[in-house]
């Protein structure tokens, strides 16, 4: 890639940081900084918002408005469970937010496979790209999250702090990035794995990275979307009170094919049972 072209990049990654930050903080508390520093804030302070304004506005509707319509009253989890949730989830939040910050410094350097423009490549291109990106990060995803609990020492050490919420009581859509860092960032390592193998639109990309902290709070509010093949809060729920099925992230095919699927429906069935 030519410098012209990798200048695209920076101008639009500039672009962004300038209206995240221009509109959240004074000038020189960010204008001075690094490019690359620029970047991280910026996506700190977009990920922390998006993370707490879709949170409280997920939990305001499901527990208080829709009040014993989508969760039972005695199923809903504590303020104290959740705001433990959002106190390790902002522990973690600096160090998420390094990964999109290092996948915009890479595709800026050009070492990757991205481009600037869905005209570059044509709309048809770009959807089966785009396609093929969403398969490969659901199966990588599903294989480090495996992995997560299988290895023992990973589990112990990264993945059991999520897995502190292993009742419906002690789940919300706050828990979806309550996470050590080093375990939200492994299981965000497909997204750029990706962009080395797959011609990658950059915004789309981006928008993805941050669609993760909405997808996360849907999958941790215990309501069963019965949208299939959707890995929706159903299955998710069960995972954390099996921790031995329903690994996937946007869908149920991998644990499908590799027998690690069990389905909301059966457990709703044996309860009537």
């Amino acid at each position: 890639m030519g410098d012209e072209y990798l200048q695209q990049f920076l101008d639009e990654t500039t672009w962004y940081n300038h209206i995240v930050l221009g509109y959240l903080l004074p000038t020189n508390l960010w204008y001075p900084l690094p490019h690359f520093l620029q970047t991280w804030l910026r996506n700190y302070l977009a990920g922390t918002l998006l993370y707490l304004i879709s949170g409280f506005l997920w939990c305001f509707y499901i527990y208080y408005l829709k009040r014993n319509v989508y969760v039972p009253k005695d199923a809903i989890p504590t303020n104290k469970a959740m705001l433990l949730q959002i106190y390790v989830a902002m522990k973690a939040m600096p160090w998420y937010c390094a990964l999109p910050s290092l996948s915009e410094y890479m595709i800026e350097n050009g070492w990757t496979k991205c481009h600037d423009r869905v005209s570059e490549v044509g709309w048809l291109p770009h959807l089966l790209y785009l396609s093929l990106y969403l398969v490969f990060v659901e199966f990588g995803i599903y294989w480090m999250h495996r992995e997560l609990h299988d290895i023992k020492p990973l589990y112990k050490y990264l993945h059991a702090t999520h897995h502190i919420y292993n009742k419906q009581n002690t789940l919300s859509p706050f828990a979806g990035l309550a996470f050590h860092p080093v375990d939200g960032i492994l299981q965000a390592v497909p997204h750029v794995i990706a962009l080395f193998i797959i011609p990658t639109h950059f915004t789309t990309h981006v928008g993805l990275l941050f669609l993760e902290a909405v997808w996360t709070a849907n999958i941790h509010d215990c309501i069963h979307g019965k949208l299939w093949p959707v890995m929706g809060a159903g299955y998710h729920t069960i995972h954390h009170t099996t921790y031995r099925h329903n690994y996937g992230h946007y869908t149920i095919w991998m644990d499908w094919m590799l027998g690690t699927l069990r389905d909301p429906s059966d457990e709703e069935g044996k309860k009537v049972m």
